[in-house]
């Protein structure tokens, strides 16, 4: 690189960057993956992209460190989530939304370190799971 870059050179190479980031998406290092796209050292996922090192996901985008997880986007280190968006580090979240250090949430927004939440209101074990199941029959998923 050169140090006497200026600002319009850097802008139109940042440009023609940006503009050929959709043509790389052939995967690398992934394993047994099926419909995927631009995806890094994954296995078993299936109609996902830009995935990277993320396991048996589905559907999902944008994903790091995942496993089991499906129809999401944005996520890190996440396990068993469904239809969640920029979470990180939980598990067993469904229709989350940037929810953090959490286990077993359902439709939940901007929650860290709680579990069984559902609409941000924590219950029991037995209520969570209780009230969950029902909603899970009823919103089909």
């Amino acid at each position: 690189m050169s140090a006497d870059l200026d600002a319009r050179t850097f802008e139109a190479r940042w440009h023609s960057l940006l503009s050929g980031r959709s043509g790389t998406l052939e995967n690398q290092s992934c394993v047994e993956c099926v419909g995927c796209r631009g995806c890094s050292g994954c296995t078993f996922c299936r109609d996902s992209e830009r995935l990277v090192r993320s396991h048996f996901c589905a559907g999902c985008s944008l994903c790091s460190d995942c496993s089991h997880c499906r129809n999401s986007q944005r996520l890190i280190g996440c396990q068993h989530c469904l239809e969640c968006d920029n979470c990180s580090h939980s598990s067993y979240l469904v229709r989350c939304v940037a929810v953090t250090g959490s286990s077993y949430c359902f439709g939940c927004v901007g929650l860290s370190g709680m579990d069984f939440a559902l609409l941000n209101q924590r219950l029991s074990r037995e209520e969570y799971f209780t009230i969950t199941r029902r909603l899970m029959r009823e919103l089909s998923l």
